[in-house]
């Protein structure tokens, strides 16, 4: 009786850690195919690696000059936080349209035919894009440190800066997704993305300081999560944050207020994202 018990979970499917081993060998399955399809095409990747470039020497040489920062400091300094998160959220358009196109173009229907586990389309996808943002910050910050920019503390406090935009650049994946799957087409996608992701990252302390800004636009920037965490990175690196001053509680707590924003994404995107899923994949 026990002989058949065991040979019956042998022969069984898998359980307990051996499902979950399996649902994570599904996820860097496709995890890795993303890698190879960037590996094949280097400028599926242009607006983590070429953007960044251009934008971080548009603004510091361009606007730099320009601008002059409450309380002093230099605009370099300043700026590079908001070049990072900025990059990292203007990036989800590229997710949004490379999902609405998996869908439109029978890939996704395909993966659906493979024995494995339907969250990992999703879970593979949103890690993938993650390693792209973690590119990204690394090409903003080596471009940062060409041109003079310097963090003025530990480094640990540095690396714990660009986790907060790591974690918040993997919550808007999420919302991203949510775009994808609502929509019909990679042009419907595109456009959604571009309405919601750009106002976002500009709209923000990201590249001015918010008190030259009209009350009502600078309570809107002060409580856009983008500004949280671009002042959350000049904290964490020690960089001038003029909105230090500003009296509004993500600001005040802008360590706190990115971590809630991101988690609040996550929470609210990631079953969107897969009642979503079910219901375009139904048929």
């Amino acid at each position: 009786m026990s002989a058949t018990a065991v040979s019956t979970v042998e022969i069984g499917a898998p359980t307990g850690f051996g499902r979950l081993r399996s649902w994570w060998d599904d996820v860097w399955a496709l995890t890795r195919r993303s890698l190879i399809h960037v590996r094949r095409d280097p400028m599926q990747l242009a607006d983590v690696t070429i953007q960044p470039v251009l934008f971080t020497l548009l603004f510091v040489y361009v606007f730099g000059a320009a601008m002059v920062l409450p309380g002093g400091g230099a605009y370099k300094q300043f700026v590079l936080a908001g070049l990072l998160v900025m990059n990292l959220t203007t990036a989800g358009m590229g997710t949004a349209v490379g999902l609405s196109t998996d869908l439109s173009t029978g890939v996704i229907n395909r993966l659906r035919t493979l024995p494995m586990s339907q969250t990992a389309i999703l879970v593979g996808g949103s890690l993938s894009n993650l390693l792209s943002a973690a590119v990204c910050s690394t090409i903003v910050a080596v471009t940062g440190l060409a041109i003079g920019w310097r963090p003025e503390t530990a480094l640990p406090s540095v690396l714990a800066g660009f986790g907060i935009a790591l974690l918040f650049s993997y919550a808007l994946t999420w919302l991203a997704a949510d775009i994808a799957l609502g929509v019909s087409s990679p042009e419907s996608a595109q456009g959604i993305a571009f309405i919601i992701m750009f106002p976002l990252a500009f709209v923000s302390n990201a590249f001015a300081p918010t008190q030259g800004m009209p009350a009502w636009l600078a309570t809107v920037a002060n409580w856009n999560p983008v500004s949280a965490v671009a002042a959350a990175c000049r904290v964490l690196f020690g960089n001038p944050n003029p909105s230090a001053a500003v009296d509004a509680w993500p600001m005040q707590h802008p360590v706190e207020a990115s971590l809630l924003w991101s988690l609040v994404i996550l929470v609210a995107c990631v079953p969107l994202a897969a009642r979503l899923y079910r219901r375009r994949t139904r048929n």
